[in-house]
């Protein structure tokens, strides 16, 4: 990545009146949900590029060469995600792109990003996304799986056997309630109660009085995101079900908590990220210092509290700008490369290391359990 123009011919063009060319700049492509259905993940998620492009060029850059964002709001649409991932390609040549806020988006881009052989690193949950294994696709947050397993671990150590389950009927609800009832048997747990609602639902008190009603419920999970996790939230205290309730990674942030309301949301669990307790952490933790670092910028710049989902947005700059970095090359292949090297890199979700078989990067450990606490996000012992 080096400026091969020499004097001479730079002493040429000066003589011809010719002004010598631009420094040359690494293109990145992002597709996000800033508005739409969606917006409440992408409009964070593209606040934060702008940001860590900001602070990046202010720095001087890759190598002395500055990144250039170039940034299409797909508005969760996944023809428009397909679109604009070919155009990215086509016209705009950036060397990677980073986007897909949701599953269906993600999906419609991989395709694209695949075909040309252009690293793509999604900021949606869904485990179809990275298994099988493509070369060219990455992900930063967990999968719906591990949401799963970390849900069922909590429970099982809380004794509980036998569950009731809401689940939306959109791509992340109707996935994650998929890769549950995959692997709920492997922790003993048996669902007694199996309920669904559709994305523009507006009330959920007819399913939820179905798995109180339900023999031996011990615990209500809901896989979902958007707003029908709130509504469920509401309508579970609402009748007041005595039972505790799990949410999924889908709406960990404060968004959640205040559409929800406080009072209703009070107890409800899910696996989240230390970016959401960045205050909690230890000194020692390898995240902290991250985690505190992305959160005071993003909240000083948008006068905003930082969130779960533009942390994704944020991982994935890093990865991408770390893989470019260390290859030396801002070449497709080159950087597709590093990024499957990536070994110990601390981001606000986890700490990633890559490998052929693995384009996640995080285990469990990744998850932190949290519980929610007089209106705030806590730490579960």
């Amino acid at each position: 990545m080096k400026n091969t123009m020499t004097t001479t011919a730079l002493a040429l063009l000066v003589a011809l009146g010719a002004a010598p060319a631009a420094m040359a700049e690494i293109r990145i492509g992002a597709s996000i949900s800033a508005t739409g259905p969606a917006a409440f993940l992408g409009d964070p998620e593209a606040k934060t590029l702008e940001l860590l492009v900001e602070e990046l060029n202010a720095r001087g850059g890759i190598d002395g060469e500055k990144v250039k964002l170039v940034l299409y709001d797909d508005g969760g649409d996944p023809n428009k995600a397909r679109t604009f991932a070919t155009r990215l390609i086509e016209d705009d040549e950036v060397v990677a792109i980073i986007g897909g806020t949701t599953t269906g988006a993600s999906m419609s881009i991989l395709a694209v990003a695949e075909d040309a052989e252009v690293p793509f690193i999604s900021l949606a949950g869904a485990i179809e996304i990275i298994k099988p294994v493509r070369p060219f696709v990455f992900k930063t947050p967990h999968t719906d799986r591990m949401a799963c397993q970390k849900i069922f671990e909590d429970m099982q150590k809380r004794g509980f056997t036998k569950i009731g389950m809401i689940s939306g009927t959109d791509g992340f609800g109707a996935s994650m309630q998929a890769q549950c009832k995959d692997v709920v048997e492997d922790y003993g747990i048996e669902i007694v109660a199996d309920e669904t609602y559709n994305p523009t639902d507006a009330d959920m008190t007819a399913q939820l009085t179905k798995i109180r009603n339900a023999s031996g419920v011990q615990a209500v999970l809901n896989p979902g995101f958007g707003q029908g996790p709130s509504i469920v939230t509401r309508n579970y205290r609402q009748l007041a079900i005595d039972l505790p309730l799990y949410q999924s990674h889908g709406v960990a942030s404060n968004g959640f908590i205040e559409l929800a309301g406080a009072p209703a949301a009070e107890g409800v669990r899910l696996p989240g990220t230390a970016l959401l307790v960045a205050d909690l952490l230890a000194e020692d933790d390898p995240q902290r210092g991250i985690v505190v670092a992305y959160r005071d910028a993003f909240e000083e710049k948008t006068k905003t509290p930082v969130g779960t989902f533009g942390g994704y947005a944020h991982d994935a700059f890093l990865i991408l700008t770390d893989a470019i970095s260390r290859a030396g090359s801002a070449e497709p292949d080159d950087i597709r490369d590093a990024i499957e090297a990536t070994s110990g890199l601390a981001g606000t979700t986890g700490i990633y290391s890559f490998s052929a078989e693995d384009h996640l990067g995080l285990d469990l450990s990744a998850f932190r359990m949290l519980e929610i606490r007089n209106g705030a996000w806590t730490l579960v012992d």
